[in-house]
Order: C-alpha cells, then structure tokens, then sequence
C-alpha cells in the first residue's frame, strides 16, 4: 500500500502551495523511508548574491543619477540646440562678482550682465519671431502666504529689479494670451557666489532663450523671468505673479532650482494639473525626476521652499519644478562654486527643458484652471511619476493608481486567507510567527543603528563625522543595522523552527532527522513570504492615505510574489518542501532593484548633505537628534528591501562570514572617525557657521538703554564650537548660558567676546521704535514708528498675546501706502513675524498701528499662559552686510572647513537689536 504523508503546515493555495519535490516517499510496511535533498546551501552562493545586489544597487545607482550627457560646443549644438559651454560662461561671469545678495551693488552688475545678455538674444533671433526684453521694477509688495514655512509671517519687499524676456510668434494673433512661464533667480545669499544657487539656472535659462529664438512655428509665448529676492522669501516670483501685466497670460509655469550643487536636475513637484509631468516625459530626453521626492520635500522634512510655491498657490498655476540635489552640503556655503559643477549638469537639464519647451509651445491646448482647485481634487487627477535609470519616465494618474492598488490588495488578501483557510491553524500560527520575524528584525536593525547614533556624539569631535565622507555611514548605521536584522529574523526563523518541530512530531510516518531537514525548508518559505506581508501592508496603508510614492510598495511586493508564485508554488497536493530556487530570489528582485536602488541611495545621500544645516535654532536639537534620522532611515530601507534575500541565509554557513564583515566594516569605519583619522569637514565640504557683530539694546536699565556689543559666533550644523575656537582664539567663550534672540531665531548654544567690539559702528545706526500715540477706547491702539536708521534688512516681531490685529505703512517721501492691512494675522509660539529686504532705495521709516486684544483676552493669557520674564511687545533686528574690525579678525582666522553660512531669517555680519515692552 502507497500514500502520501501530510507533512506541512502549508495548504494549497493559489500563493503559497510548495513545488513537487524531489524528494521521494516509499512506504512499505515496516515503515516510511523517505529521502530529502539536504536543506544546506553553500555559504559561497549566499555571499554572491549579496555581493551582486549591492553591486547592482551601487550600478544602478550610477546610471540613474550619476551618468550625465557630455558638454557640447555651440557649434555642435547649431543655432536651435542647446550648449553647456556656452552656458558656462555666463555662470562663470556671475560667479565672477562673488556673492550677489538683495541690495548690494554685485547684484546690479548681474542683472546688468543678464539684461545685456538678454538683449543680445533679440538681436539675433529668428525673424519671424518677436522677442520683447524688460527691465521690471517693483516699488514695494507685501507676501502673506500662511502655509508652510511662511505660517506666522509677512514678507515685505522694496525697490526689486528683475528681468524679464518674452518669446512670440509674428502671426499667433493668441499667443501673447497663452504663455509658458520659466523662472529663476539671479539673487544669492550673503555668504556665497552661488554657482549652483542659482547662476547655473540662470545660464541654462539664457542659452534656453538664445535656442528657443531661433525656432518658428509655435502657437504659445515663452516668457523668462530671471527674478531676485528669492532668497529673502520668493519676493521676486510673487511680485511678478501680482503685479507685472503679463501675469494673466501665464497658463503653467516651470522653475529652476538648486539645493546643491550640479549632477541632473529632476523634477521634485509637479502638477497639480498632470498635463506638464505627461508632456515632459514624452518628449525629455534624459527624463528625472521622482514622486518620493516631492512627498519628502511636501512633508516639511526639508525646510525650505521655492518660487513654485509662489507659483501654485499665489498665481494658481500647473507646471514643473525642478533642481539640482548632488552635494547637498554645500548649500548656501562658499563651497557652491563653479570647480565642483560637474561637467554635463546644464547639458542635461538644457537639453530636457528645450525639447519640453518646443513641444509645449507647439501644442495646440495648455492647461487651464485654477491649481488650488485643481489640488483639491488631486486625489483622483494627480500625477505618480518616476524614472528608470534616466533613460524612460513612468506616468500614471491617482485614479488609475487607486484601482491598481486596491486590485492588488484585494486580490493578495484573497489568497492570504484561502491559504490559511486551507491551512488551517498551524498555517495561521505559523505565518504569525514569520511576521514576528519581521517585527524583531525591524527592532534590533533600529536598536543596534540607534544606539552608535547615540554614542557617535560621545566619541567623535563632531556629532555628524560622516558630512565630508558620506560613505563612513555604511559602516556606522548600515552595518550594525544588517546585523540587527540579521540577528531578529533569525530568532525568528528560530521561532518558527520550534513551533514546525511540534507540528511535524505529531507525524510519525517520518524519521526524526528527515523531519529535521523538512522543518527547516519550510521556515525559510514562511520568512520568505512573510516579506510580501509588509509590504501588503505599507501598500495598503499608502493607498488609503494617498501617499504617491506607494507605488514601491507595489513595486516591492508584486514581483517577488509573482516569482515566488511562478517557480515555488503549485496547486498540486500538500507536497514536500524543499530549498528556495535561486532564480525565485533574482527574478523576485530585478525590477524592485532597478526601480528604488538608485532612489533610496540618492535621497540618502540628500539627507547626509542636510546635516550641515540641521539645527535651525542652534543649541536647540540634542546634538543625537539627526544620527538618529539618518540611522532610522538607513534601518528602515535595509529591512525593507532586504527582507527577502536574508530568507535564504538562515540555510547556508554564511552567516558567521556576514557577521564578521559586518563587524569588521563597523570597526573600521568607528576606529577612523575615533580617531580623526577621517574628518567630520574639509574645506570643499565645510561646517555651516555665522559671525555676526551684535549690538544689543533690548535691556532696560533705569530707564535708559542698556548697549551691549559682542561678536556672536555660532553654527547651524550640530556639535560644539571648541576646536573652532581654538584656532579662532580672539577672547571667544563658548556655552549655553548666553542665550541669543535674533528674532526669527535664537540661538541656545554659541561662542562671543565682547573685547575690542566697539569700533565699526555708531549709535546712530540703532534702530527706534518709537511709540507716538496709544489710545485707550472700546479697544486699545497703539502707533508706532519704526526707524530702521538705513536699514533695508530687518526683521519686526509683534506679540500675538496681546496684539490682536495690526496694518503697516511705509513713509515714501511724497506720500505713505499700507502694505499690510488689518486682518486675521496668525502666529507661531506666540509671535507674528514681519520679514522685509529690498534694494538700495527702499524706505527706513514705516508707522505700525497696533489692535490690542480686550483686557479679558490678556488678563487670561498672565494667568494662565505668562511665565518668567515679561515678553517684550514688539522685537526688532536691524541687518547691515558690512564688517567691523573684530568680525573681520575673526572670519580672517575662522579654520578652512567653516563657511559662513546664509538664508532668509539668519543675520549679515552686523546686526542690531531692540525691542519695546509692553508696558512702555
């Protein structure tokens, strides 16, 4: 008599039914025999396929974000193409003036440079096209946008130049009505030339307008807008878009932008209107761009914003926005300069945007509508974007998206629980104990890469000693985070192990060692599948918070199924398990490698380069706070995207060889960074840091102002200051016992001296605030004059406690405007900022009428809300870009791997505070 034992604790299911196996069962009546190919797998074979995964990811990588056209020439490029190295030489005339701040006179000669440039084009272009040059002026605006970094502020702006270019069919009798707008900015920081920030997008945008004149042909008007006061606050875009008269004909609108410094410029928003994403990547030629990106920048993970903001929610307008992310920490240091753009940047990013550009202005439709309204419906409109390898731009909309995810989902469910129903309850307590593999996997590859994020600032002279050699995080977080998910999907497999010996005991038709082998096959099969449950359940709860980038999620757990389901499964009778097939792992993980590889490494080279600026209230964050970030994230994607492939380890020797490498590439990586070996910064990757001269008025004493003047020194970048100090010397004590409120920020941990600080400023530059009538009726108002004493960059900050409302007015010399009307006005920490910058003629004197809240509404907040000292009413820092002696001394002598380091809230190089209290 012949039959067949029932030996797994898998049923047959559509998922998970096991393969025929070679294994052979005789049963005869002194018993069964049966004969199991061995479970082992040779370590050898293990250790290839790992080593070709990292070697694939590295590959991919390489191709999709690091391999960039070659720079032609313009005679190569003809009259309509595109020529990076003529581009360049306009970045480097820009770069040339050395940093170009709002109001300084290197700014003027830019956008001397640039109009003449401009005119230049329209001297030579095509004749049947018009092309139309303007140097625009703006007197004085006011943004109040809420959202986002702008919550709890009013930017206010004065005397901005711009240029702007406008390209037009002769015979489009509609054209001038329907026109595509690309913009950048020519202004800088304080504190850098700004090759990559953003002269780079300038130069691509004049050798866009010198090719684009050449063309004929069009149905639509391209409009350049080369802008300034971005960097105070996207004041140049938003005064285009409210009073510039060409604004009403922008139907989608195209930034340029940089948060590093070259290698390809990708798209990180679109839409919301999906008609630009569609466009551009039918037409790009090197396509970019990543819809996890503009997850991660909309999630407030990056704090920062751009002009297509502006564009978006101010305008109401659809298009693209695209940047340069490669070395990210040089943003806004001296390092963003023209020797570290890399060679191809501008072709590629030139070369994309002028063949979007001619198919656009061809086309015979542009989008329409407003993109607020277009953004409320997003859910079913919006675009999911990504690229493969550079070279093919994947396109789909959220309708399309949900239906895709929620038949995968379903269906995946569906056979989860056909398998468990067949199964039974040993099948249901097994896959519960594979999932428990993942859950301890998840803790100790977090545990272990947390903990060296805690130790890391104990041991290291900078918290961040990975910022200048981003590859030392392999070794610090990587490794003892594979070896964390090592360790706990092992425990887990051995889990597993003991619950299928229970499983299998009750079965006495097989011999003990035969069951051995057994129970060990099919606990690398439930491990296995226990990857596909995560990402079932990262996809699930995507789809149901419309997080676009859950299409990895999708992309992580279809194929390897699908593999798993082609090679290992089978709806044959319960059958033997036996060793996973080597082809289910590579044919599993070639297309979730070639879609996120490159993806994860970016955005993580992206997050390295932010930990030069992290601590954004220095002294603020523990200086642990952004290893962990970067540890967690490292964690989360090597249990993620390794989940599969460590299933088939737990069958081989190879996993003292991993644990070894694993150790020993922590060890070094840990010994150099101990030891200084490797430094935290170098000159081309230097640490964030600001000198600024101080002169403090806000004390009271008897009445009388209270003058005090030092030479702040402190840095945005985590860790101490004491070995900058050293080197600095010049009287500099360091510590947290100074406490320094420049009003948009302040600064809790820092280095000052107040020796030799009085020379290089007067008391006349002390800005007033000057109270000159206070009327106490029904409600309480206040006027106030605010003197910036020549001031043209100053930040007000106004008590939200007790000021209800209040408006703004700037004293021209024939007459006086309100730029900021009463209103709802919101705060932030209790505070309503006012942000101003313009150029050398903007206005100094302005009046501030102030709306009290009811004495209730105060007497309420004193009890409930005040404590320790009283909060002034109003806060004001004064900016002046100029050097005093002692500043001068000390940025002479600040060590080469600091840069100064510049944005909109942070002060120049002198600055003046004061304040008003509330009971003046």
């Amino acid at each position: 008599m012949r039959r067949r034992p029932e030996i797994s604790s898998e049923k047959p299911s559509a998922a998970s039914q096991e393969p025929s196996s070679e294994s052979e069962i005789d049963q005869k009546d002194a018993g069964a025999k049966v004969r199991v190919n061995s479970p082992r797998r040779s370590p050898f074979v293990f250790l290839t396929l790992f080593a070709l995964t990292v070697y694939s990811s590295w590959s991919v990588y390489q191709h999709q974000f690091q391999s960039l056209p070659a720079p032609i020439t313009a005679e190569q490029a003809g009259k309509r193409g595109f020529s990076e190295i003529e581009a360049l030489k306009h970045v480097q005339a820009l770069t040339d003036l050395g940093p170009h701040s709002v109001g300084s006179d290197a700014l003027d000669l830019a956008l001397e440079y640039v109009l003449e440039a401009a005119k230049n084009i329209k001297e030579k272009a095509h004749w049947e096209v018009d092309v139309d040059v303007e140097a625009f002026h703006v007197r004085s605006g006011a943004n109040q946008m809420a959202g986002g970094l702008f919550m709890g502020k009013t930017l206010l702006y004065s005397d901005l130049n711009h240029v702007v270019l406008r390209i037009l069919p002769k015979f489009e009798s509609e054209a001038a009505q329907n026109a595509i707008l690309v913009s950048s900015h020519i202004d800088t920081v304080f504190s850098t030339g700004g090759a990559g920030d953003c002269s780079s997008c300038i130069a691509v945008m004049l050798e866009l307008a010198r090719g684009i004149s050449q063309w004929a042909g069009f149905k639509h008007a391209v409009i350049f807008l080369f802008n300034t006061g971005e960097e105070e606050g996207l004041n140049g875009a938003h005064s285009f878009v409210t009073q510039h008269p060409w604004n009403e004909t922008v139907r989608m609108a195209i930034d340029l932008e940089a948060m590093g410094i070259g290698g390809k410029s990708g798209i990180f928003q679109a839409g919301p209107h999906p008609w630009a994403i569609e466009n551009f990547a039918s037409v790009a030629k090197y396509p970019s761009g990543q819809i996890i990106a503009q997850d991660f920048f909309s999630s407030g993970a990056i704090k920062s914003a751009t002009d297509f903001q502006i564009y978006k929610e101010v305008a109401g307008l659809s298009g693209l926005d695209f940047a340069y992310t490669d070395n990210s920490a040089v943003y806004h240091t001296k390092n963003d300069k023209l020797e570290l753009l890399k060679p191809g940047s501008l072709q590629h990013l030139g070369e994309n945007m002028l063949s979007f550009l001619i198919h656009s202005a061809a086309s015979p439709h542009l989008p329409k509508g407003n993109a607020m309204e277009q953004e409320e419906n997003k859910g079913q409109n919006a675009a999911i974007f990504f690229d493969i390898l550079g070279t093919y731009m994947v396109v789909f909309r959220q309708n399309f998206a949900n239906m895709l995810y929620n038949s995968v989902i379903i269906q995946s469910l569906l056979i989860w629980i056909t398998s468990l129903l067949m199964g039974g309850y040993p099948a249901a307590v097994s896959l519960a104990l594979s999932c428990l593999s993942i859950i301890l996997m998840w803790i100790l590859a977090l545990g272990f890469s947390v903990l060296i994020a805690f130790i890391l600032p104990l041991v290291s002279s900078s918290p961040v000693p990975y910022v200048a050699n981003p590859w030392l995080v392999v070794g610090l977080f990587a490794a003892p985070a594979l070896l964390g998910a090592l360790t706990g999907q092992h425990l887990g497999y051995l889990f597993l192990q003991t619950y299928l010996s229970t499983v299998y005991s009750k079965r006495k038709l097989l011999s003990p060692a035969v069951q051995a082998d057994l129970i060990k096959l099919e606990s690398e099969r439930w491990i296995y599948k226990a990857g596909s449950v995560q990402w079932l359940i990262l996809l699930a709860m995507g789809n149901y918070y419309k997080i676009r980038s859950s299409y990895l999620a999708l992309v992580w757990l279809v194929p390897p199924t699908f593999a798993y389901g082609l090679l290992e499964a089978t709806l044959s009778p319960a059958r033997l398990p036996k060793p996973l097939k080597l082809a289910t792992l590579l044919m599993g993980l070639a297309v979730p490698i070639l879609i996120s590889a490159g993806i994860f490494i970016q955005l993580a080279g992206t997050v390295i380069g932010t930990m030069v600026r992290f601590d954004r209230n220095p002294g603020s964050t523990p200086e642990w706070l952004g290893n962990v970030i970067i540890a967690a994230f490292i964690a989360a994607v090597i249990c993620l995207t390794l989940v599969y492939l460590l299933s088939y380890v737990h069958l081989s020797g190879a996993k003292r060889s991993i644990v070894l490498a694993t150790c020993l590439l922590f060890g070094l990586s840990f010994t150099a960074v101990f030891l200084g070996i490797v430094p935290p910064f170098t000159e081309d990757t230097a640490r964030a840091v600001n000198v600024v001269h101080v002169v403090d008025t806000t004390g009271i004493f008897e009445g009388k102002r209270d003058i005090s003047s030092y030479v702040s020194l402190f840095s945005t970048t985590p860790g101490k200051l004491n070995k900058e100090v050293e080197q600095i010397k010049e009287g500099l004590n360091c510590g947290r016992n100074k406490v320094v409120d420049f009003v948009a920020f302040s600064v809790k941990y820092g280095c000052w001296t107040y020796d030799d600080t009085e020379d290089g400023w007067s008391e006349s530059d002390i800005p007033l605030l000057h109270v000159y009538r206070d009327v106490k009726k029904k409600a309480r108002i206040t006027r106030v004059s605010v003197d910036t004493k020549g001031s043209i960059r100053w930040v007000l900050a106004i008590n939200t406690e007790e000021i209800e409302d209040f408006r703004f007015e700037v004293l021209n010399a024939d007459n006086s405007e309100e730029l900021v009307q009463s209103g709802i006005k919101s705060g932030v920490d209790g505070w309503h900022i006012i942000q101003f910058s313009g150029g050398k003629h903007s206005p100094t004197i302005f009046n501030l009428t102030l709306i009290w809240k009811s004495e209730f509404m105060q007497s309420a907040h004193k009890v409930d809300g005040q404590r320790g000292e009283q909060r002034p009413l109003l806060k004001l820092r004064t900016d002046w870009n100029r050097l005093t002696p002692k500043t001068e001394m000390v940025l002479e002598k600040l060590p080469s791997w600091c840069s100064l380091f510049g944005k909109s809230t942070s002060p120049h190089t002198l600055a003046f505070l004061t304040s008003l209290p509330v009971d003046f």
